[in-house]
């Protein structure tokens, strides 16, 4: 009774919690020092998040998302025809600066494939259809992120993309998690061991999600601050970019009809880019670009206070249908 009640209070309370561990990893990261060589637990950490996540997905409902090919449609068309024109747009602010340019049409042209589940999962969203999603997100951004890249900036952007940073985080953190998961459901069934293992998992999500914040803001807090007179202006540049994305994610989710998870699903989707992904990339850039790192992280730290503020407001701007009757 004690751990469930434990759990049912860090449930309430997981807003402020998250908002906390985002406050204490920048504060940490900023004063104490070495604190940028927690970067290797980024993957580990994340890697168990997204196991308990897809722990509590039932796996059918895997196979029925995949036939749902309005739904994938619509993450395609707002992924790779709008948020590519948005990312165009809101990179002419700094169009003078190679290294930010490059920086911020990486992240902004790369949908994330991997904490937009939790988090659309976490506001009532088809965490599940992400989850199916994936796969095609990933193929989708290797082959039209070259494309796109040499459209916006030429053929020097092209010549850095090395899809072996995309292969590595969908089997670290797509493939792995999900082998894992399936195999404790399946021993879950048969055995009272997996169903602990199942309960304890699913009982520490938020923990979990407090340390892969933690860590990730923590790790990353130092460089931006050091770079902080170069980089403030790409502050209202990402939060310009959450908005935007929120808003024609709403209204697509509308246009293509879908039920309301879909539809808030894919407003994260959206919104969300692939930043612990493609920081690789831009770490392997020349000295030319060294900027270009720091512009990552910087969007990725901006991400996380945003994706925390719509866990709270995406159900309020796609309210449930017995939520707006009752708003009547």
């Amino acid at each position: 009774m004690a751990a469930e009640a434990a759990v049912a209070w860090l449930e309430r309370h997981q807003i402020g919690l998250y908002l906390a561990a985002i406050a204490a990893g920048g504060v940490i990261g900023v004063v104490v020092s070495g604190t940028a060589h927690l970067e290797t637990a980024i993957n580990p950490v994340l890697g168990l998040l997204l196991y308990a996540t897809f722990l509590g997905v039932p796996f059918a409902s895997i196979g029925a998302a995949l036939r749902d090919g309005r739904f994938l449609l619509a993450v395609l068309v707002v992924n790779f025809v709008l948020m590519p024109a948005v990312a165009f747009a809101l990179s002419r602010v700094v169009a003078g600066e190679p290294a930010l340019l490059f920086g911020v049409l990486l992240v902004l042209l790369t949908p994330c494939i991997d904490y937009v589940i939790v988090f659309s999962g976490l506001a009532g969203g088809a965490s599940h259809k992400l989850l199916a999603a994936a796969p095609l997100l990933m193929v989708a951004q290797v082959l039209l992120l070259p494309v796109y890249l040499l459209l916006f900036i030429g053929r020097e952007g092209v010549a850095v993309v090395d899809v072996g940073p995309f292969a590595e985080a969908f089997l670290v953190l797509i493939v792995i998690p999900l082998a894992a998961a399936a195999g404790t459901q399946a021993l879950a069934a048969r055995h009272p061991i997996g169903q602990r293992l199942q309960t304890g998992v699913l009982g520490a999500m938020v923990p979990l999600m407090m340390a892969t914040l933690f860590v990730v803001v923590a790790s990353q807090a130092a460089a931006v601050s050091s770079q902080a007179d170069q980089l403030v202006l790409l502050l209202p540049l990402y939060a310009a970019f959450l908005v935007i994305a929120t808003a024609l994610g709403w209204a697509a989710g509308r246009a293509f009809a879908l039920d309301v998870p879909s539809r808030r699903a894919l407003v994260f989707s959206g919104a969300t880019r692939n930043s612990l992904v493609v920081l690789p990339l831009a770490l392997a850039l020349p000295p030319a670009l060294s900027l270009a790192p720091v512009t990552v992280v910087t969007q990725t730290l901006i991400e996380l206070i945003g994706m925390v503020v719509l866990v709270r407001l995406i159900p309020l701007l796609i309210p449930e249908p017995e939520d707006v009757r009752e708003t009547i």
